[in-house]
């Protein structure tokens, strides 16, 4: 099966109980800095607002935020990051009732407490410096 496109833009609905599943590998190796990005939009449009914002720095650190009526909200930051260079990655984006619970190859990793309501989301985007072999949306 070919790629998808990057960046990769899906029309989404969330609820409690949802699950994003987003399989790839990096482009670059870590010492060119790629990135992955996923952000779950409020409109169809990607300047919209955005409740949940992840993004990686493969080798260096995963941020993650929300965005307000254009305004970024405080970004919270860990250092650790358990991509390996070169090897394919399984992210899942599980939505709880009180943050949106991040699990990368497995291992729960990150969670990110609600800014917005899920009920929100209308779109995902997901891109940066990655191959996406599948993106799935169990609900």
């Amino acid at each position: 099966m070919p790629p998808l496109p990057v960046p990769y833009i899906q029309p989404l609905s969330l609820c409690f109980g949802s699950c994003v599943i987003i399989r790839g590998r990096p482009n670059l190796s870590f010492v060119n800095d790629p990135q992955l990005q996923v952000d779950f939009c409020t409109d169809m449009d990607g300047d919209s607002g955005i409740a949940f914002h992840f993004r990686v720095y493969f080798g260096h650190c995963v941020v993650m935020n929300s965005r307000e009526c254009e305004v970024w909200k405080w970004e919270e930051k860990s250092d650790h990051v358990p991509f390996q260079d070169g090897m394919p990655f399984e992210v899942h984006i599980y939505v709880r009732h009180d943050e949106y619970q991040v699990t990368i190859n497995g291992e729960r990793v990150y969670g990110f407490g609600h800014r917005l309501p899920p009920s929100s989301v209308k779109m995902m985007r997901v891109w940066r410096d990655v191959s996406l072999s599948s993106v799935s949306v169990y609900y």
